[in-house]
């Protein structure tokens, strides 16, 4: 089986601020790589993390300077998307050396494992906090799930496709979504986000579409038609995707916990 994890909003700020004046983001971060190296012997092989954007906080250079030093623990195959916290050109630059960076335009990503097809989409519109799929984008993810034909894909961005019922992220979400929805009728994939920092399952033009929960804070769970903008410090998590005979995902919680204790069935 190959198991893909998912990491996302992470918002690492410069070293000693908060983000938002309350998260320690960077403290988050580490509890996650340290959480992550208790994990792997209980849940095997990971072939690959995907990061689905708001690496950072304001997008600064120093920021993604900060955010590779505190991932150095990860000795695993990576690739990230940007989401709208983040900065593309300053992405670029602290990833020019990866070889699925792309030395121009959007932050597109394709790579290929045994059992699916991971496809990062860029979603960040300059400036904004929603996101929408350029049509150079749109254009390569046609001709790129022509090129899969029927193997899974994974499609992996940082603004959902779907609502969550928070009316003010939803104002906030992936604007032309139903151009996402043309092109991938019919395709065997399924979809991961960000954005929300909560865990959200939903369907998209019949296709089962997750999102993680970020690492260190969540947006506050308002089902009201005009909720405040604010956050709650809920726990983290990450979220392993399996792909091959069976299909599963496990959300995996942030932090360190009492236990395994032996039970009784």
């Amino acid at each position: 089986m190959t198991q893909v994890l998912q990491i996302t909003d992470t918002h690492i700020v410069a070293p000693g601020e908060r983000a938002n004046g309350v998260v320690d983001t960077g403290a988050a971060l580490t509890a996650t790589m340290e959480t992550l190296a208790a994990f792997q012997s209980r849940i095997g092989k990971i072939d690959l993390v995907v990061f689905t954007g708001d690496l950072t906080d304001h997008g600064s250079a120093e920021e993604f300077t900060e955010f590779k030093r505190l991932i150095q623990p990860l000795d695993l195959p990576m690739i990230a998307v940007p989401g709208n916290h983040d900065n593309r050109e300053n992405m670029r630059a602290a990833f020019h050396d990866m070889p699925w960076m792309p030395p121009l335009g959007p932050i597109n990503i394709r790579v290929d494992l045994e059992d699916v097809t991971i496809l990062g989409l860029d979603t960040l519109v300059d400036g904004a906090a929603y996101g929408e799929l350029s049509q150079t984008t749109l254009d390569w993810l046609r001709q790129t799930l022509a090129e899969t034909g029927e193997n899974p894909v994974l499609l992996a961005m940082h603004h959902p496709p779907v609502a969550s019922g928070i009316a003010l992220m939803d104002r906030q979400g992936l604007r032309n979504s139903d151009a996402l929805a043309a092109i991938i009728t019919g395709c065997n994939c399924r979809i991961i986000a960000g954005h929300l920092h909560r865990n959200v399952t939903s369907l998209f033009a019949g296709h089962l579409t997750t999102v993680c929960p970020g690492t260190s804070h969540a947006v506050t769970l308002d089902l009201g038609p005009s909720p405040n903008n604010t956050l709650t410090l809920e726990p983290g998590g990450m979220q392993l995707h399996g792909f091959g005979t069976e299909t599963t995902i496990h959300t995996l919680p942030i932090g360190a916990f009492d236990g395994p204790f032996a039970f009784s069935p």
